[in-house]
């Protein structure tokens, strides 16, 4: 037998989970206590959303992302349910719009304003009422605006997929049935634990009581593929995009913590799978496309696993983990668009730490050698806050992937030539006045200023002439005149720029 070695290059081998301190996380906050197994957070690149505890109703919680530290008890919430709220999403097209579902029985879609809550927030902008149970899932689609997608506990129509820009404030008709229990029994695998779009949002694969794997379409809800392991039971599915797998979290028939990878056109047989350890609570599954790393985090773990994905055998690889003492009760998750590229960070979590009251932010990074240098080989191309379609477009058929974004920071042009202190002078003189916003300010600058200007003006035309005249005489070249020119242009449209404003 010839001999294989189990190390495997990756350019992620080395990655790091770095967890925020106590003055840059979110201390104080009251994480509900609901035993539902969501992830009771959610995050966009302006505000981090968490669903709190409190009497009389369901609320939760909306801060400015950069709003770390102690909060205030009696800030204002979101707080218009009428039972538990479930779950939050943000809408990934629009930062200030979060949808909310509730023990009520309702949807409710809120706008949130771009100041933050700044009072008790109760009245939502939709209330979607079509479900006759609590609602334990909501979903938004990831190419077409203003899809959501919601699963209750009804037994009647578990699932149903709304158009938020119907008009008026209630919507009673979804515009499509995607899961409706045929027989007039209870049958279990219409309530669902857990739903996952493909990327382009074609196809949706669900997890039910029933610990099956379905994959449906959901413009239709006929059922393609339902996977017959009786050896796993799954809790939580995954679509793998870019490498055409499925993967979902579960237990075996040994009461392990297992995950499992499937060929989402063919359920009958796994392609992978591993057995983890005997704990009881839920594995919670999270993706990046753009990197192909998967992270593992289960409730009431301190400890998130990472792992790299491949299209082929063995699939999956094992790199290392977090460990932490503190249990995370849900995790929210940023979108990469929110990452900080300059600290080389690929991926970041919110951890809610229930027996802290605090929110912890944790940071997945890659180190190198010059981080403050954007790198090019961790941030490809990614899906960007655009949607790709209308609701409308895609309920005819239509099928587009998502509008992808560069993460790279805007270019800065150097400037190829070495400035002089004079010049460095002038622009911070220039930029103070730039920024002298009063008429008074400009009123006192006076006539004094503009005659020193046009001096400066007069004196850098009389070098560009005597520039002209040494490069008759070859003393110069002819690209630093060219230079001077510029310099001198610019200088000018500046200064009429600056007192015209």
């Amino acid at each position: 037998m010839s001999w294989r070695s189990s190390f495997r290059c990756s350019k992620f081998r080395h990655i790091f989970g770095k967890s925020a301190t106590k003055e840059h996380s979110y201390d104080g906050v009251p994480i509900t206590r609901s035993v539902h197994d969501n992830h009771y957070c959610s995050a966009n690149p302006c505000f981090i959303a968490v669903v709190t505890e409190c009497a009389g109703g369901g609320s939760f919680l909306v801060l400015p992302i950069h709003h770390t530290g102690r909060v205030d008890p009696q800030h204002p919430r979101v707080c218009g349910h009428s039972g538990r709220v479930l779950d939050v999403k943000w809408n990934p097209f629009d930062d200030y719009c979060i949808a909310s579902c509730s023990e009520d029985c309702t949807v409710k879609i809120w706008d949130i304003p771009v100041c933050g809550v700044q009072q008790n927030l109760t009245k939502a902008r939709k209330t979607l009422i079509g479900h006759s149970r609590r609602v334990g899932l909501i979903e938004w689609h990831p190419t077409a605006e203003n899809l959501l997608l919601s699963a209750a506990y009804d037994y009647k129509v578990s699932v149903l997929l709304w158009d938020v820009s119907q008009a008026g404030a209630v919507i009673r008709y979804p515009v499509r049935v995607v899961l409706m229990p045929i027989h007039h029994r209870y049958p279990s695998e219409a309530l669902l634990l857990s739903v996952s779009f493909n990327s382009d949002g074609s196809r949706l694969a669900v997890t039910s009581k029933d610990r099956h794997v379905r994959v449906l379409d959901p413009r239709t809800g006929k059922i393609l593929q339902v996977s017959s392991s009786n050896s796993h039971k799954a809790n939580k599915v995954l679509y793998i995009g870019g490498l055409k797998l499925l993967l979902s979290t579960g237990s075996s028939s040994w009461n392990h913590r297992q995950i499992v990878l499937w060929d989402p056109d063919d359920l009958s047989e796994p392609l992978y799978e591993e057995d983890l350890d005997g704990s009881a609570g839920v594995l919670f599954p999270f993706y990046d496309p753009d990197t192909h790393m998967l992270y593992l985090a289960g409730k009431g773990d301190g400890n998130i696993r990472y792992y790299e994905l491949s299209a082929e055998k063995p699939y999956i690889s094992y790199l290392t983990e977090y460990r932490s003492l503190l249990p995370q009760k849900g995790l929210g998750v940023m979108p990469k668009r929110g990452l900080d590229v300059t600290a080389c960070e690929i991926f970041r979590f919110y951890r809610l730490i229930a027996i802290k009251d605090l929110v912890e932010p944790l940071s997945m990074i890659i180190p190198r050698k010059e981080s403050g240098i954007f790198q090019e080989d961790l941030y490809p191309m990614t899906a960007g806050n655009q949607a790709a379609m209308t609701a409308q477009e895609w309920l005819l058929g239509v099928n587009r992937g998502p509008v992808l974004m560069s993460l790279k920071p805007d270019p800065r042009v150097p400037n190829p030539y070495p400035e002089t202190p004079a010049e460095k002078g002038l622009v911070r003189q220039l930029s103070s006045l730039r920024f002298q916003s009063s008429p008074a300010a400009v009123t006192e600058i006076g006539q004094d200023f503009i005659e020193e200007l046009l001096q400066a003006f007069y004196k850098q035309q009389d070098e560009i002439r005597g520039m002209k005249e040494a490069l008759h005489q070859k003393d110069v070249s002819s690209q630093t005149v060219r230079y001077q020119n510029f310099l001198s242009d610019t200088f000018l449209y500046f200064c009429v720029f600056t007192f015209c404003r």
